[in-house]
């Protein structure tokens, strides 16, 4: 991983400065501007991949009441995840803009506006996420100073948390790339020590037996969600900096090896201190345990935790970059850096809610259900349809949402995708072993497999296969007219 994160890239374009604000949004980045290399998004992907949350998302699962052996299993399957996340990172290369520009392509450009509008919450939904744990952690940070965190405390820690989150999205692309890239390292030893405190208490066997299918399949799609699957929304806005030639393979394969590899290991850390520290994955402060306890001494968990939120802070940068360019994407006329002062005002209620509510575990599974059901078809959806089109786009075409545009068909609406999303919605919803009520109705394979409690969760797979395979009966004749129309289009144009 050391290796990934020294390849600094050189000959970078005025438009896309490290430390100068981004001049770009979802418009088509020319060739002659496209700086990076596949080595240069694995880094990126591995610095947002070494990092706190999954230790967190690793304790949680603990919480579902698996031992050691079934955790370690269910986080490597839940990883292989990140392929898709390569698979949809390849279209970025081709048309030099970003996933819900491409996607309109696949839903039309005014279809696209509802598909932009549950990823634009989705990603607030993240970046909420890490405002909690930032808030978590210095709050814990006062406890170690001698302090006792009060409701003042919190609501400060918020307010300044959030004015310092908009920082590196707001200058962009450049900054968030390197900063990410620069965390590595320090992470990656802090992890070893950490690893060296928990290995002499933790437990291998966790609880005696284990839980049963049902429960397994549920932590596999909290896994799957919050890996490769969770984010397949944000693949594009980065690779688009990558020139056409660009390998497939190994685009693939390095955010592969930055994602899935140090995640299983992190993932797999995290579970390991949850089965001598339990409260990490269900306290309502996923940090607070570390504020009691003497299993890891009291100097490296400030200095854990210090790193930890310089970090949760860059994070959430990717979040609120990919935020920005879909509320673009849907339509709404402002600048990307104005974006990002829109999404802080809106994280800052949220936020401020969430803190005094309920606990984080709680939230985060709350939040994931969520995300499964509009997330697991779209991705499906959007890697049939490149496949119908032959795997290329016209990329000025994908910038173009008046009637006389290609992809503008009925109404600005491709309905073939509309319909599989919707009744790919709900698929995943039917098999989704919901942390809240549903009808029975709503929710109908899930009761199937335990009428009196809690059922199994197959919400993804049927999510993506239901989609999937709607959206290639219904939108192959179309796709396959137009991807003939395009290929007639390309031939007569040049790449910039």
């Amino acid at each position: 991983m050391a290796t990934i994160a020294v390849d600094e890239p050189a000959g970078m374009p005025e438009s896309d400065q490290a430390f100068k604000v981004e001049t770009h949004g979802i418009d088509h980045i020319p060739v002659s501007e496209r700086w990076a290399t596949p080595r240069n998004v694995g880094g990126m992907w591995a610095g947002a991949s070494v990092q706190i949350e999954y230790f967190i998302y690793g304790a949680i699962l603990m919480t579902f009441g698996f031992n050691f052996p079934q955790a370690i299993s269910v986080i490597v399957i839940g990883n292989l995840s990140y392929f898709l996340l390569g698979l949809c990172s390849l279209q970025g290369k081709q048309t030099g803009t970003t996933v819900f520009a491409i996607n309109r392509a696949s839903y039309g450009p005014n279809g696209n506006r509802l598909i932009a509008f549950f990823n634009w919450i989705t990603q607030i939904g993240f970046e909420v996420e890490g405002l909690i744990l930032i808030v978590g952690a210095a709050l814990v940070l006062e406890i170690k100073a001698g302090f006792a965190p009060g409701d003042a405390a919190k609501v400060i820690f918020v307010i300044v948390a959030v004015l310092i989150q908009g920082f590196l999205p707001f200058l962009g692309h450049a900054t968030i790339v390197k900063t990410l890239r620069a965390l590595v390292v320090p992470f990656i030893v802090l992890f070893a020590v950490l690893f060296g405190f928990a290995v002499r208490h933790a437990t291998v066997h966790g609880v005696a037996h284990g839980a049963g299918w049902k429960t397994y399949f549920a932590g596999l799609a909290f896994t799957i969600a919050l890996s490769g699957l969770g984010w397949t929304e944000c693949g594009n806005d980065y690779t688009r900096y990558c020139k056409p030639n660009a390998s497939s393979k190994s685009i693939v394969g390095w955010i592969f090896v930055a994602t899935a590899v140090p995640e299983i290991l992190i993932m797999t850390l995290g579970a390991a201190v949850g089965t001598f520290l339990a409260t990490v994955g269900s306290n309502s402060n996923a940090f607070l345990p570390f504020a009691h306890q003497s299993a890891i001494p009291a100097w490296f968990v400030t200095v854990f935790l210090l790193f930890s939120i310089v970090q949760l802070f860059a994070i959430n940068s990717l979040d609120m970059y990919s935020s920005g360019v879909t509320l673009q994407a849907m339509g709404v006329p402002v600048k990307r850096y104005i974006a990002v002062v829109i999404d802080c005002v809106l994280c800052l209620g949220i936020t401020m809610v969430a803190v005094f509510d309920a606990s984080f575990s709680t939230y985060l599974k709350d939040f994931v259900d969520v995300v499964i059901v509009w997330i697991a078809p779209w991705a499906a959806i959007f890697l049939v349809d490149w496949a119908l089109r032959r795997y290329r786009y016209v990329p000025s075409e994908l910038l173009r949402t008046d009637k006389a545009g290609l992809y503008y068909r009925h109404g600005g609406v491709f309905w073939p995708a509309i319909i599989a999303q919707l009744v790919g919605m709900f698929a995943a919803i039917s098999g989704l072993s919901a942390t809240f009520a549903l009808p029975h109705w709503l929710n109908e394979v899930t009761y199937t497999t335990s009428p009196s409690g809690f059922g199994a969760d197959f919400s993804v797979f049927m999510g993506m296969g239901v989609g999937a395979l709607v959206y290639l009966v219904l939108g192959w004749n179309g796709v396959r007219q137009q991807a003939d129309e395009q290929d007639r289009r390309l031939a007569g144009t040049t790449v910039d």
